[in-house]
């Protein structure tokens, strides 16, 4: 028995939300202007417009748009076979490291493929929300500051629990900015696939519509994802499915579409023209709609008159008919009840595959985590998805040598789906995977067993699935002939830059000025290592994480000797060496200049004379 006395507020708003349902608005919020419309009022809604709005949306738009110093730093130790492979693994807050990929992947990524938190009232995630709190408990709550004493990003991984007043607001401003900045990197004839349950799927089609536009919707796949029926269910019903919602950048991009079963043509009759199969004649158009598609057929040979079906009528107009009955391609039924077909012949197939269902009855969950449970030999992750439903939206929306994207990557099902892919089919298809390290129970097995994130557990999902491809390959040889496999993935992690930052906002007096240019005579921080330099000055230049790099003399060659990056010393034998490999740009650390400010400017105009773009750092 509850021991408090009644919540009269409470008791009311249950009512009206009995009676007028419309008003309210995530949980017991009420939408006062609706209340006015209920009751007649006159009441006038200023830009009234067809519009997905929500508490903080401003507040998305401005996360998305503000710049970050981030950058991402290799981890040989963790990866395999680094210097190699065409794979990537990085682990850090996805919005940030979408930000950072904008320059190096900006339109080179095929298909997408995510599997964000479903917003069922148990997920946490990272999601502005100062719409909450004002900045001052802000900055207080999250109490963070870097080494030089400024304040972290916003932004803290949290619970959304469905007694929030912003519950949905605060799921569509997490969503909003990063499928905002994933849109940017698809290729013009990319896809996205997202998965989602009943709880959000209606926000995120609205959401997807304002993002990548309503016309290029694909499909929403409705996948069976339940094997036993759920009786707990306060509705009595048993949600057995679950949605993943796909979208193209173009509206001229399609799914590759279900493979056409050739083994469906045959020539029983020695037909000079080949292989046919039987094929319907009905159509889809009723009378009405399409009259020119109502007519009877007649057989001259036996007489039989055959009549459309009043809510189809044919596949053919008239003169299409005669044509075929002329070519001797219709087959005639025995049975006067039955309709007539047509064959239709191998040799005249525009390509290879037909429309793909958008009904997907592969693999359900449970087999996602018995997949994992094997290959991890422990329990790890809760509701892996299974590889097959990944396999299949890499096929829909792939070929053989793209980039595919996942930034929600949890235990890694979309890399170990890949790798099985690119065996079957001797693709070369490469993943980049992002994932939070978000940190597992400390009573879970895996904790015990060392695994201190959901990251650790993806990164080594992977290592476990190459190790297992290269055991098949040692033992059946005869199955991976001519398949040169990318067996590897290099393990980035987000962290700061490795340049100081100027910070304009603390100077008030000279000596702080003074100061601040004493700190700026070396912009490197401290202790910062010269491979991470080197990866940054790649990806604010532009160039890919995977882009060949050698070590020559003591500098870098990036791309096929498109960049030169100098990080340890320079001197004139050196420029002159640079300036003969005759790269486009060339980065130079300013503080090896020091105190040779002739070396500077003699460097600044012979690259200029040779056309190579020299700046320093």
């Amino acid at each position: 028995m509850d021991s408090k006395s009644l919540d009269i507020k409470n008791e009311k708003i249950e009512k009206m939300k009995v009676l007028m349902p419309e008003v309210f608005t995530e949980g017991d919020k009420i939408d006062v202007e609706k209340l006015k419309l209920t009751f007649g009022e006159d009441v006038t809604i200023e830009n009234e417009r067809y519009v997905l709005n929500w508490a903080g949306k401003s507040e998305a738009f401005k996360v998305l748009q503000t710049t970050t110093t981030e950058t991402l730093a290799p981890n040989k130790k963790e990866s395999v076979n680094f210097d190699k492979t065409k794979n990537i693994f990085i682990e850090g807050e996805n919005l940030e490291v979408l930000k950072i990929l904008q320059k190096s992947y900006f339109g080179k990524i095929k298909m997408i493929e995510i599997d964000p938190p479903y917003n069922t009232g148990n997920d946490s995630f990272i999601y502005p929300d100062r719409f909450t709190e004002t900045k001052e408990d802000y900055l207080k709550r999250i109490g963070e500051k870097d080494e030089e004493g400024f304040m972290l990003k916003e932004g803290l991984f949290r619970n959304n629990s469905k007694d929030s007043g912003h519950y949905h607001s605060n799921w569509l401003s997490m969503i909003y900015p990063r499928l905002f900045l994933a849109r940017n990197l698809l290729r013009n004839d990319g896809v996205i696939f997202v998965h989602i349950d009943d709880n959000e799927v209606h926000n995120l089609r609205m959401v997807m519509n304002e993002i990548f536009g309503e016309e290029n919707f694909v499909a929403c796949f409705i996948w069976h994802s339940r094997q036993n029926v759920d009786s707990r269910s306060l509705t009595g019903s048993s949600i057995d499915h679950e949605y993943i919602i796909c979208y193209s950048k173009s509206m001229e991009t399609r799914i590759r579409g279900k493979e056409i079963d050739r083994s469906k043509y045959s020539n029983p009759d020695n037909d000079t023209r080949g292989a046919w199969m039987s094929s319907p004649m009905d159509g889809i158009a009723t009378k009405d709609r399409r009259p020119n598609l109502h007519f009877n057929i007649i057989n001259q040979e036996s007489g039989l008159i055959y009549k459309p079906s009043p809510d189809t009528g044919w596949r053919f107009q008239k003169s299409t008919v005669e044509k075929l009955i002329q070519e001797k391609r219709i087959l005639w039924p025995k049975n006067p009840n039955s309709k007539p077909r047509f064959k239709r012949y191998l040799n005249e197939l525009e390509n290879d595959y037909t429309g793909f269902s958008s009904m997907l009855d592969v693999d359900f969950t449970a087999q996602g985590t018995k997949e994992l449970r094997e290959i991890m030999e422990m329990e790890t992750v809760k509701f892996p998805k299974p590889i097959s439903v990944i396999k299949v939206l890499i096929q829909q929306g792939s070929t053989k040598d793209d980039i595919i994207l996942d930034f929600f990557s949890g235990s890694s099902t979309t890399a170990h789906a890949l790798y099985e892919i690119n065996k079957e089919d001797g693709g070369n298809r490469k993943f980049i995977l992002v994932q939070l390290p978000e940190r597992i129970s400390e009573d879970s097995e895996a904790f015990k067993a060392g695994y201190k994130t959901i990251a650790d557990i993806g990164k080594e999902r992977i290592r476990r699935v190459i190790k297992k491809i290269n055991d098949e390959k040692k033992n059946k040889p005869k199955l991976f002939k001519d398949k040169e496999l990318d067996l590897g993935f290099k393990v980035f992690k987000l962290k700061h830059s490795n340049f100081k930052l100027w910070r304009g906002d603390v100077i008030e007096n000279e000596e702080e000025l003074a100061e601040q240019v004493k700190v700026f005579e070396n912009p490197v921080k401290g202790g910062a290592k010269e491979e991470n330099i080197l990866y940054e000055l790649m990806l604010k230049s532009g160039y890919e994480l995977t882009s060949k790099v050698e070590k020559k003399n003591g500098y870098y060659y990036v791309a096929n000797d498109e960049l030169v990056i100098i990080l340890s010393k320079v001197n004139e034998n050196i420029l002159k060496e640079v300036i003969k490999a005759k790269p486009k740009k060339c980065i130079c650390l300013d503080s090896l200049f020091k105190n040779n400010d002739k070396l500077k400017t003699n460097t600044v105009l012979q690259m200029k004379d040779a056309g190579v773009e020299f700046k320093t750092v």
